[in-house]
């Protein structure tokens, strides 16, 4: 009979993650040596072996659920039942919070799922592509007239593109917050630069 798991396996894990996001972060997934990964979580290389038989399913860990934070996020406003606008801004200033604090999780998703086999690349996929039709019907919601000309999508990528990457030059103590940042975001996104301007 399996040995029943310890009440702190699943912490002991999520703080696996954790540090090694941070490592793949800075010096990328195959850089990285389970040695490495068990010096910065602080545990023995053989400890590490009984949470994670290998690299990759550390790595598969790590986006997939990241993903699932997002996809949750996603439920969680549709829940609320909001006006199409308000929605729309609300994803996007949840979103933008996650990202504040989740940078190392966000590089790794981008840069090293590539590295995963193909069945759970696949999975983590799978979830990135319901988060982009999740915003691309929200879109979709504020402006009706975009409904059957394939423009949902490709404006959902647009609003990606402004938003993914704002944790590499957005400070926290800076003049503005992720929380200002995305009201301009949506501010941009749905009425355009100049009305913006002249509401800053």
């Amino acid at each position: 009979m399996a040995r029943p798991r310890a009440a702190t396996f699943d912490l002991q894990r999520a703080t696996i993650l954790q540090s090694a996001a941070q490592l793949f972060a800075r010096h990328g997934y195959h850089h990285a040596s389970m040695a490495q990964l068990a010096q910065a979580c602080g545990v023995s290389k053989a400890l590490l072996y009984h949470y994670y038989r290998d690299k990759e399913q550390i790595l598969f860990d790590i986006a997939d659920r990241y993903m699932g934070t997002l996809l949750d996020i996603v439920a969680q406003v549709r829940a609320c039942r909001l006006a199409p606008e308000a929605h729309l801004r609300t994803l996007i200033a949840r979103f933008m919070q996650t990202y504040r604090h989740a940078q190392a999780e966000h590089m790794v998703l981008v840069q090293d799922v590539k590295f995963l086999a193909a069945q759970r690349r696949e999975q983590v996929l799978e979830k990135e592509r319901a988060v982009v039709q999740a915003f691309a019907r929200a879109i979709a919601a504020v402006k009706p007239r975009l409904k059957g000309r394939a423009l949902e999508v490709p404006l959902a990528m647009i609003l990606f593109g402004m938003i993914n990457w704002t944790f590499t030059w957005l400070r926290p103590d800076g003049r503005m917050s992720y929380d200002d940042m995305a009201e301009v975001v949506a501010e941009i996104f749905l009425h355009g630069v100049s009305d913006t301007a002249r509401t800053t």
